[in-house]
């Protein structure tokens, strides 16, 4: 199976990772791919950008400025904008997480916010869905469900060959809000807010992104 391009990764890494004087960062990948996703939909201003994040004002500052010196955003009167090469890496990072969307759903995971993740074609890298579960449980999240799109089927690893027979409302919200193809992942994560359900998807994709 072609490998997904995530050069990304190693970019928003790097962006977390950099050094400077100070404490160190508190924020993390997930915060800048939640940023540039905000600042995609239109120009954004610093405060209304920390708000969406539920970040302080030193921290977004910190956010900016390190996004600003690798080019991939612009600040002006009207905020934060993506420069060429910043919706070039928006884009990337698009191809591989598909798109993220609220649920009712409280049968897989006990919390009243879930969200229902889309990672394009890495159903091959999914074991028994442990890995993923345990990245979004460390950011916050009370857990989290892997399900497998296979042959038409959404497999549950180790749990269920095919879910719509036990969550058949689940299912068809999933086939109605993704463009689903043979071997992409859906996580199912869940929270007590709305952002950490989010950030709790987002760690979980994580384990299936690699440069390789």
């Amino acid at each position: 199976m072609k490998n997904m391009p995530t050069e990304f990764r190693k970019i928003l890494e790097d962006l977390v990772a950099e050094k400077a004087p100070g404490p160190a960062p508190t924020f993390s990948v997930f915060h800048i791919i939640r940023a540039l996703e905000l600042i995609a939909e239109k120009p954004i201003g610093r405060g209304k950008l920390a708000e969406e994040l539920r970040i302080g004002p030193g921290t977004i500052r910190t956010i900016i400025n390190r996004l600003r010196r690798a080019e991939l955003i612009t600040t002006s009167k009207s905020g934060c904008s993506l420069t060429e090469k910043g919706l070039k890496l928006y884009n990337q990072i698009k191809e591989v997480f598909g798109g993220i969307v609220s649920i009712k759903e409280d049968k897989l995971i006990q919390a009243e916010y879930n969200v229902a993740m889309l990672i394009k074609r890495c159903g091959y890298k999914v074991g028994s869905g442990m890995e993923q579960r345990d990245a979004a449980v460390k950011v916050g999240a009370k857990g989290a469900t892997v399900i497998v799109y296979k042959k038409g089927c959404f497999v549950i690893p180790s749990a269920s060959e095919d879910a719509s027979r036990e969550y058949p409302k689940l299912t068809k919200k999933l086939e109605e809000a993704f463009k689903l193809e043979d071997g992409d992942v859906i996580i199912i994560s869940g929270a007590d807010r709305q952002e950490t359900a989010e950030y709790g998807a987002i760690a979980a994709a994580w384990t299936l992104i690699n440069n390789r």
